[in-house]
């Protein structure tokens, strides 16, 4: 196979420099390039680079248009994945699911403008960084030849405040719903202390998110200090059936627990711990369909707990590869690409357990989280 999304070919290098030389003359391309501040480049039919402005080239770090010309544009803005297909960039199984890879496919296919989101993972000063790039392709025809124009907006600090502000009123909200719902119950009957255990549950959830937030917003995540202590595993998954008696992804369907639970405890951070858990389940009910259900269970081995939640739903498989990549959504609408990511982050930066998943047609999609067991 020479690709995996878009054509392999590419022009020669006589055809290559023809095609600059076109573009290099046109005063139309030659005044947008030095008049407009964004990212521009215009690419020919093969998707090479025929021009970049002087912004695109400060931004990726180059000291000269020569370095980029004829590259394509994952191989210019140094993605990761750009090399791993002989052909390069747009030929790759990640390239499928790539923004500007289809912006650019889809603007020659229908001779029409498009606009997609890009998350890339790229190389810049040794370092893999995530980067997030509004993606505007144009066509354009002259000396019987197309081209197209290449607007690329750094939207990375937008996209992080929009999810860190969604994910955060979010879960509040959450809470808050089963704060509620709790206290109702509790004014009916207020001699019920199960029900006052479970709203003072609720309670110093709704502080320990605010605080987590909080510390996640103002610095660095490596500045986060764990508050471990020792959690039956069985208090684990009662405060997770509490928290989604009432949960609006749960409405009108059903959440399975295992029949036993096994008796034994880990030593965890539990707000953390319970924020990827909440993540893994909420995730599998938005996958399922009405009157449908969701399961969780507990696999343990000598040393360690394995949290598994499954849903019927399979994931794409040009989905899979970024489904823990932060930016990268399935859904409309800013602030999106956090839910999956955040699992992987406080899953294992933070509480260093194992976060994967399977999913197939026959076996649906399983999330697990591994963590140690307490004295392991």
């Amino acid at each position: 196979m020479d690709t995996y999304f878009a054509p392999a070919k590419r022009c020669d290098k006589e055809t290559l420099q023809q095609e600059i030389s076109i573009i290099s003359r046109n005063p139309v391309i030659d005044g947008l390039m030095k008049s407009i501040s964004g990212l521009i480049a215009v690419l020919d039919e093969d998707r090479q680079v025929l021009a970049v402005n002087e912004t695109m080239l400060e931004m990726l770090g180059y000291n000269d248009a020569g370095e980029v010309l004829g590259l394509r544009p994952g191989e210019m803005i140094r993605c990761v994945h750009a090399h791993e297909e002989p052909a390069g960039c747009g030929t790759t199984k990640y390239c499928m699911s790539c923004g500007a890879a289809i912006a650019i496919v889809a603007c020659f296919e229908e001779k029409k403008p498009q606009e997609r989101i890009c998350a890339a993972t790229v190389k810049k000063d040794g370092k893999e960084i995530e980067i997030c790039f509004q993606v505007r392709s144009y066509p354009i025809n002259f000396e019987e030849h197309r081209f197209l124009l290449l607007f690329m907006q750094d939207i990375t600090n937008q996209q992080a405040w929009a999810a860190l502000e969604k994910i955060f009123f979010h879960d509040i909200s959450n809470i808050i719903t089963g704060l509620y719902g709790a206290a109702e119950l509790l004014a009916i009957d207020a001699s019920d202390h199960d029900l006052i255990t479970t709203l003072g549950q609720l309670v110093l959830r709704l502080k320990k998110e605010i605080d987590i937030q909080r510390i996640l917003s103002r610095t660095k995540g490596e500045n986060y200090q764990l508050a471990l202590q020792k959690i039956p595993v069985i208090e684990i998954m009662r405060e997770l059936r509490n928290f989604f008696a009432g949960h609006p992804a749960a409405h009108g369907k059903s959440f399975l627990f295992p029949p036993t639970l096994p008796v034994v405890a880990i030593v965890t951070d539990c707000s953390l711990l319970l924020r990827v858990l909440t993540n893994m389940v909420t995730n599998a009910f938005e996958a399922t369909e009405p009157a449908g259900e969701v399961k969780i269970w507990l696999d343990q081995d000598e040393k360690n707990i394995t949290f598994c939640v499954w849903n019927q739903q399979v994931i794409a498989d040009d989905i899979r590869p970024r489904i823990f990549q932060r930016h990268f959504t399935t859904k409309e609408g800013p602030g999106r690409g956090i839910g999956a990511f955040s699992m992987k982050l406080f899953g294992e930066n933070f509480l260093k357990g194992k976060v994967d998943f399977t999913s197939s047609t026959r076996d649906g999609t399983v999330f697990r989280f591994s963590l140690p067991l307490a004295g392991s």
